[in-house]
């Protein structure tokens, strides 16, 4: 399985440099250079989000005349950058250094100018580690509602939505605080459909729903009980007339959708690319199965790299340790070990580097996987029952490590079958 391991890592790799943030960066602003300011005017960086460093740095080295810049990422990211404060927020359940961070973006929005310009720099994980509490609430309410979030099964525009409406700088809210100022945003999107709105919980943009849209989701997923008092008399109340956010011009420079072109494009040469989905989303149970259809469905006369992209979610009933990522290449592993004959791999990982709490960007299947998880002394069906999709393929020899990328555009998925 040397070969194919190394095809799919090779695969993943294209699809993390399509996303590089600072190439990204940097092509946008030579095709649209920045207009002028006014005299006296100063641009001011705000670069949010797991792909925060190389955004800020890149800014700093092509936007003269920057006279502040911020960034907040997260801990396993963190470097020093010469003309910019960097700080870390907690991801993927908010902390006081999360709030700690939504303050410093807030102080620093609510210092600009009318002749000023906020340039935010935008990227996933923005929506854990930038946070601050709607007027009555505390972190300690919107961290409980995230823990109840993360692990609900809901979609993640779902869960942006409800985060959006806890929240005094998403949903456009970072725009009140600048106003007059104009802001600009350049945005790398981890959202499949790239909905500006929910990247970052959209920050720069008009909120995705209403409160009373929050509340049917909560009451919808079992959870309205379960969050704090705080919240729900926050989204019993009535709406809130809010005058429209002000106007930023928000652009979108790297997507899930363009990595899976670059990796169609890298497959191209020794094997038989076909694109099977871009939106491999919802339960990870009825995404494996997505998976393990399509593979049995393809052609094995010539070597096949099937490719798809999304987000999917999972629903935690154990205590173990995973991500989606790595959950869906154990049930790969179960399904394929089955179902599936002859030479294949899957691979499933996380553009960020990170799958979950754990160290893994995700995970691999191959027809030994399930298999070596025994011979190991384990029970995988226990494992993955608990949700510890984590030991189960540590155990096979099985994980994706890649530590941070500097990136995030969501998961991508290459499943990689040669004929014989």
């Amino acid at each position: 399985m040397t070969g194919l391991l190394t095809t799919a890592k090779a695969l993943f790799q294209a699809a993390v440099d399509r996303a590089d943030p600072a190439r990204a960066l940097r092509a946008q602003l030579e095709v649209s250079p920045l207009s002028p300011l006014p005299e006296g005017g100063r641009n001011v960086l705000l670069a949010v989000g797991k792909a925060a460093l190389p955004m800020m740095r890149e800014a700093l080295s092509l936007i003269p005349g920057t006279s502040q810049a911020l960034a907040i990422t997260n801990p396993e990211n963190y470097t020093d950058i010469p003309g910019a404060r960097v700080i870390c927020g907690a991801h993927p359940v908010p902390d006081e250094s999360s709030a700690a961070a939504g303050q410093a973006a807030i102080e620093l929005a609510d210092s600009l100018g009318p002749d000023d310009r906020l340039i935010a720099l935008i990227s996933g994980g923005g929506s854990a580690l930038m946070v601050a509490p709607a007027p009555g609430l505390t972190l300690a309410d919107k961290t409980a509602v995230n823990q109840l979030l993360l692990a609900s099964g809901l979609e993640i525009n779902e869960m942006n939505l409800i985060r959006q409406q806890l929240s005094d700088i998403k949903g456009g809210g970072l725009l009140r605080h600048a106003a007059p100022a104009q802001v600009q945003a350049f945005i790398l999107s981890d959202v499949i459909g790239d909905d500006l709105r929910a990247i970052a919980s959209g920050p720069t943009v008009a909120p995705i729903g209403a409160r009373t849209q929050a509340r049917k989701f909560l009451q919808r997923a079992g959870l309205w009980d379960s969050v704090p008092e705080a919240v729900r008399k926050h989204l019993s109340a009535l709406e809130e007339v809010r005058d429209v956010p002000p106007q930023a011009t928000n652009t979108l420079i790297g997507s899930n959708r363009h990595s899976l072109k670059a990796m169609m494009a890298a497959a191209a040469d020794d094997w038989t690319p076909k694109l099977v989905s871009h939106r491999l989303v919802g339960d990870v149970a009825e995404a494996a199965e997505t998976v393990v259809k399509a593979a049995e469905t393809a052609p094995n006369d010539k070597p096949v790299a099937l490719i798809f992209g999304g987000e999917t979610t999972v629903q935690l009933r154990g205590s173990g340790a995973g991500g989606r990522n790595q959950e869906l290449a154990l049930r790969v592993a179960k399904l394929g070990a089955e179902r599936l004959s002859g030479d294949w791999l899957f691979l499933s990982g996380g553009t960020d580097g990170r799958d979950g709490p754990t160290d893994a960007a995700g995970g691999v299947a191959t027809p030994a996987t399930w298999d070596a998880i025994k011979a190991a002394g384990l029970d995988p069906d226990a494992l993955l029952a608990n949700n510890d999709s984590h030991a189960a393929l540590k155990a096979a020899d099985a994980l994706l490590i890649t530590g941070g990328t500097g990136t995030n555009v969501a998961d991508v998925q290459v499943f990689l079958r040669r004929p014989g």
